[in-house]
């Protein structure tokens, strides 16, 4: 039996991407450098987990979908700049990516804020309401409760999230498939008000 056809077909395009890498690391000993010194430094895979360059994709097609939605038309219509909050984005994956994800908090905060179509409750006041709520679970976030936050903090709107991931190895190749899932719920009603998956693949293939 073959390997996966769709790694075949790629893995000519992303071996010779890898070259220049793999001479330049059986050359001499590894030396430390800054993404001004080399360019295309973030560019390339260094695994299959999630890097700088896949939030940014994730969050721009989310972002980009929101922005174009009925919702975000109505805010802009409206001009009365309704409270959001930001709530964590829950990690189902296998993957410790938390730290990842935490980054994609604070890109979305500065998005919304930027975008001036809502008053953007402050990611610290937010971490003290969730404390607040959840004094007896030790504070944690608890995506069940992700309403009764948006009460306690006034929000009018709270926007949310998950990631997950499809995980397939086969004859020494590793593909990871991640989905991003994001939606604005409306605090008040918990109606859905925007909803959008964006998604991206890395994998370890062999030549």
């Amino acid at each position: 039996m073959q390997p996966l056809a769709f790694l075949r077909h790629t893995s000519a395009v992303l071996v010779a991407a890898a070259l220049p890498s793999l001479v330049a690391g059986c050359g001499g000993d590894p030396t430390y450098v800054r993404g001004s010194q080399v360019e295309g430094l973030d560019d390339q895979a260094m695994s299959t987990g999630i890097d700088k360059r896949d939030i940014e994709q994730l969050l721009h097609e989310n972002m980009k979908s929101l922005m174009a939605s009925p919702l975000a038309n109505g805010w802009a219509q409206a001009g009365d700049k309704p409270t959001l909050a930001i709530f964590p984005m829950i990690n189902e994956t296998s993957h410790h990516i938390e730290g990842q994800l935490q980054a994609v908090l604070s890109d979305e905060e500065t998005f919304m804020v930027n975008s001036n179509l809502v008053t953007v409750v402050s990611r610290e006041r937010q971490d003290q309401m969730i404390a607040e709520v959840e004094r007896q679970q030790g504070g944690h976030f608890d995506p069940n409760h992700a309403a009764e936050y948006g009460r306690q903090l006034g929000a009018k709107y709270y926007i949310t999230g998950k990631v997950y991931t499809a995980d397939e190895r086969a004859y020494g190749e590793h593909r990871v498939q991640y989905f991003m899932f994001m939606q604005v719920i409306e605090t008040a009603t918990s109606a859905v008000r925007w909803q959008n998956k964006a998604t991206f693949t890395k994998a370890l293939i062999r030549d």
